[in-house]
């Protein structure tokens, strides 16, 4: 295993997701006194890994046509874009 990797997708998926609008619907789920707190986290982490998985695919097959350095710039200028977006809104 490369742990590298591992360490790297794991830190910025992590501090991706710290924080955002998943994280506060889950954490407002969780708030309900009447719902399980154990079936809460099941499901919030089974949707992270399906939405996971969906991206690795999506990043394989991507990979197969286009250039890995042109799918870092396409990358990078999106999260400028939204970026760009996210502050011309605010």
């Amino acid at each position: 295993m490369d742990w590298k990797i591992f360490i790297t997708v794991f830190a910025t998926v992590f501090i991706a997701e710290l924080g955002d609008k998943t994280q506060l619907a889950t954490m407002l789920f969780a708030a309900d006194k009447e719902v399980n707190k154990y079936l809460v986290f099941a499901a919030a982490s089974g949707a992270l890994i399906v939405a996971s998985a969906i991206g690795v695919l999506a990043g394989s097959l991507l990979s197969e046509y286009i250039n890995e350095k042109l799918l870092h710039y396409i990358a990078g200028i999106g999260f400028i874009a939204i970026g760009l977006f996210t502050l011309y809104r605010a």
